[in-house]
């Protein structure tokens, strides 16, 4: 299959890494990570250890082959541009997952695509840019794929057989968005706090203040997504909030990462967005507001 990764960074480069053994891989993403891929190959280290030879771009326009599958892992607030940029691309048969963080990236492809085109993930690998070139895969994770209407199609049954056969644990979800909202509610609790505290995912559990901060922020969350109609409990994201910090435990969320390098976070499509739906239900979303002060605060200073 020809496959496009649109934002070739940590989990994109991964993906990119793994899908090439047996497919036709794309990259695109910036320089000098492109450049040092061009000349050198990627490679992976950590959980798994690769080195492929693949094409890298730095724009969607200088993609030679024609997308079977185009994958999007750019930041949420790069969605809307990237989109825009992708359609040139489409083909009858192209289909377009979102594979990101936050909860406004498929309210955005749907005012360019139609809905039966669009599938979307999440997954639970961990991943850092080390230097450009090299992708450190920090934990093994599951990742789930789905319709954005729930169906099982086939194309769907196919994109999943192939990610597997890649290596990328896969299964198909017939409620994707429950999912995008459960990680959604997860990365609420977990990332602008490593941000903040400039801590990795474990510290969290080991300081019993920065627990029951997770564990409150998890409850505020998961009312707002009820409020949505999404059948989630807050026992059960503060359970599988626990989980991802206890096996991501030795990793730097990407919000921090971000924040190291001096870079924009996607606290809007997290936190933000969570607020923006909390306030038409009327639902109290006082400390998603005192998180996005928090980071918001944090990105001026490094500025």
């Amino acid at each position: 299959m020809n496959i496009v990764i649109v934002g070739a960074g940590a989990i994109g480069s991964l993906f990119g890494a793994l899908l090439s053994k047996k497919n036709t891989v794309v990259l695109v993403g910036r320089a000098p990570h492109i450049s040092a891929i061009q000349h050198n190959g990627l490679n992976i280290t950590g959980k798994t250890h690769l080195h492929v030879k693949l094409s890298a771009v730095e724009s969607v326009k200088d993609v030679a082959i024609s997308a079977n599958l185009i994958i999007l892992t750019v930041k949420s607030y790069d969605t809307e541009t990237t989109i825009k940029q992708i359609v040139p691309q489409i083909q009858e048969e192209t289909a377009i997952i979102s594979l990101q963080n936050g909860l406004d990236n498929i309210e955005k492809m749907e005012h360019i695509f139609d809905k039966d085109r669009i599938l979307a993930g999440v997954t639970t690998h961990g991943a850092i840019f080390s230097h450009p070139g090299v992708i450190r895969h920090t934990g093994k994770g599951k990742t789930i794929l789905g319709a954005i209407d729930g169906s099982q199609s086939k194309q769907l049954k196919n994109i999943v057989h192939l990610f597997n056969e890649a290596g990328i644990e896969a299964q198909a979800s017939d409620d994707i968005i429950k999912e995008i909202w459960a990680k959604a509610i997860i990365n609420s609790s977990i990332n602008p706090l490593t941000a903040f505290f400039n801590c990795k995912n474990g510290y969290l559990l080991e300081n019993p203040l920065l627990e029951k901060s997770v564990e409150i922020i998890c409850k505020e969350s998961t009312c707002i997504a009820q409020a949505e109609g999404v059948p989630l409990t807050a026992l059960d994201m503060i359970h599988r909030t626990k989980e991802v910090i206890n096996n991501t435990s030795k990793n730097y969320s990407s919000m921090l990462q971000s924040i190291q390098q001096g870079k924009k976070t996607e606290i809007d499509s997290i936190n933000g967005k969570l607020i923006t739906i909390g306030r038409q239900h009327r639902i109290d979303t006082s400390l998603n507001k005192i998180l996005v002060e928090l980071v918001t605060s944090l990105t001026d200073i490094y500025k």
